[in-house]
């Protein structure tokens, strides 16, 4: 990370900006307004990824905030713009998600600082052993007047591409609910006990994966998930006596994502209950679901018409550190087609010209930003 940092911090020389690193990790510099004090306008998205990813995830976001820079060639704006680099936004080290942003927005308090990654070190000492100092954490937040963020990155699925579009605007990003669901039954020998007298744990909960599939398949924008199942004893001539299984349920909707929960876990009730099982669960993570702001919304809208492409809106089913800027600030998010749909893997990548496209849309989006009524009011410019 401090190669990253020291690499973007070259890129942003030329442009007669300063990166620095702020007391959460995050990567800043800052391009100046017309006047002195104006608003600031964010641009970036997260500079880590997941293991064994790709190149764009995130990063790409960050790039093309500089490369929106250097198309303005020096030419000042009635906003500032702030270039951010994220940390911490996967979660992968500490299990625990967008702790730079986190910052920003004033919710990286002493327990998250004390989460622990797997050797024992605290969010806490990790920022401490990376010369920073978690004390001044709090001059990380941005000021009330900001005037918002925006964030491009690539979409990590494959509905812009099936509908051969380069961009796409994120008008929500999904609520997410994680759970674990615990089937009990009774371990025993596999060849000596009768089909009818079996408490099987693990079939029930394959009963159960069925139900969770077609529940998701019949609710439109809805995606549910079973990505772990542990067995136990775990023996190939024993009956599992126990299986334990992660639910992964998104949808742009709160109010449709819990009634889908409430009723697959009436459904692992039935099951169990059937089965003779009995079935525990237990509430991992529940994120509510997180509007994008409307006047930016349609102000993307219209720099994508403005490069020629068709707009299109959507939901992101993955989490960006947009959603923890959205609690404060208005946020948007513009979204690269992703070529087969491919993210969080070395195959990822993105086409050339999507991203001559994002560059043009962005111009055209702050030359809107710049021009508009609306937004020079939220200035308390006009």
């Amino acid at each position: 990370m401090r190669e990253c940092h020291r690499e973007i911090g070259r890129w942003l020389e030329p442009l007669g900006l300063e990166a620095r690193i702020d007391a959460a990790g995050n990567l800043r510099g800052f391009y100046a307004a017309l006047q002195r004090n104006a608003p600031r306008l964010l641009i970036g998205s997260h500079l880590d990824t997941v293991p064994n990813a790709g190149a764009y995830d995130g990063v790409l976001g960050v790039v093309l905030a500089i490369a929106l820079l250097e198309e303005l060639h020096g030419r000042r704006l009635p906003f500032a713009i702030e270039v951010v680099g994220f940390s911490e936004e996967e979660g992968v080290r500490f299990g625990t998600p967008f702790i730079g942003s986190r910052a920003l927005v004033g919710r990286l308090d002493d327990e998250l600082l004390g989460v622990r990654d797997t050797r024992g070190i605290s969010v806490r000492q990790a920022i401490v052993e990376f010369g920073l100092n978690p004390e001044e954490i709090t001059q990380a937040q941005l000021e009330k007047d900001t005037l918002g963020y925006l964030e491009f990155h690539i979409e990590q699925g494959p509905v812009l591409e099936r509908l051969n579009l380069p961009l796409g605007v994120v008008d929500a990003i999904a609520g997410q609910s994680r759970l674990e669901f615990t089937f009990v039954g009774r371990a025993n020998h596999a060849g000596t006990t009768p089909m009818h007298l079996r408490c099987d744990a693990i079939a029930g909960a394959a009963e159960w994966i069925g139900t969770v599939e077609r529940v998701a398949q019949r609710i439109a924008g809805l995606v549910a998930t079973v990505g772990k199942i542990e067995a136990k004893p775990g023996a190939s001539n024993v009956i599992a006596g126990e299986a334990r299984l992660t639910l992964d349920v998104r949808h742009s909707s709160d109010e449709i994502r819990t009634s889908v929960l409430r009723e697959l876990i009436r459904e692992a009730q039935q099951i169990s209950a059937r089965r003779g099982l009995s079935v525990r669960e237990t509430v991992v993570l529940n994120q509510s679901a997180v509007a994008m702001d409307q006047f930016l919304i349609e102000e993307t809208e219209k720099a994508i018409a403005q490069t020629g492409c068709q707009p299109h809106r959507m939901v992101s089913g993955a989490g960006h550190d947009a959603m923890i800027l959205a609690e404060k600030f208005p946020s948007a998010m513009i979204f690269l087609r992703s070529p087969g749909g491919i993210s969080h893997d070395p195959a990822e990548s993105v086409a050339r010209e999507d991203i001559e496209k994002a560059i043009e849309c962005g111009m055209h989006l702050l030359d809107q930003l710049a021009n508009s009524a609306e937004s020079l009011k939220r200035i308390n410019l006009a």
